[in-house]
């Protein structure tokens, strides 16, 4: 008895077709970023919520990252904005980062993810920047006070949304002429990043001035 013999020897050896997609489309180093951000963003929003919970229960707490009167989680905390949906705003990052982080898990494992489902998940953290942007102005410009930890779940999230937009629209972006605003869009988020960080110095040099 003859052994057939195959006509696809890539698929014999490595279980794929030679025209068969990869079976996770998601570049490592993209894979591991949404991972370690949903991991960073997700301790941010539980330690923002237990802080919160400690200065209900006890209205004279003081929270950790109560720096110096600029940076200050406790003032923050008991303004409206930071309950503004009618409960406080870190449940929203509990449940936005918990979804990243299984998704960081299921990228870094490499297993394929559908395409809608990463433009889905775009769309989420698009819609969690412009709440960044809304609570950014609050701070700066209502408020008076920055919270530390608030500020980490800015920075995650805006660079979450280059990561997974870029995962999400990678054919389209690495081609025709938004090829340009791919190729750059470190630069751009570099951009904003520096912006947000003249705007703090901008809005509290008075206080900062004090301290050279």
């Amino acid at each position: 008895m003859t052994t057939p013999v195959s006509t696809h020897p890539a698929e014999d050896a490595g279980g794929e077709t030679p025209d068969a997609p990869p079976r996770s489309g998601v570049p490592a180093p993209s894979a591991w970023w949404v991972l370690i951000a949903g991991v960073i963003g997700l301790v941010a929003s539980m330690t923002l919520t237990v802080e919160k919970i400690d200065i209900l229960l006890n209205p004279s707490y003081v929270p950790s990252c109560n720096i110096n009167p600029v940076l200050s989680c406790g003032s923050v905390m008991i303004t409206p904005q930071a309950s503004v949906l009618g409960f406080p705003n870190p449940l929203l990052g509990l449940v936005g980062f918990a979804v990243v982080v299984v998704t960081g898990v299921l990228a870094v494992a490499k297993v394929p993810l559908p395409q809608w489902y990463w433009v889905g998940l775009t769309v989420g953290v698009l819609a969690g920047s412009a709440f960044v942007h809304w609570l950014i102005f609050q701070s700066l410009y209502r408020i008076g006070a920055l919270c530390p930890y608030c500020m980490v779940v800015w920075a995650v999230t805006i660079s979450l949304l280059v990561v997974v937009a870029s995962i999400a629209f990678r054919p389209s972006l690495q081609t025709g002429s938004l090829q340009v605003l791919y190729q750059w869009r470190w630069s751009i988020a570099a951009l904003w990043f520096t912006a947000v960080f003249l705007l703090i110095m901008a809005r509290f040099w008075d206080y900062w001035s004090t301290l050279l």
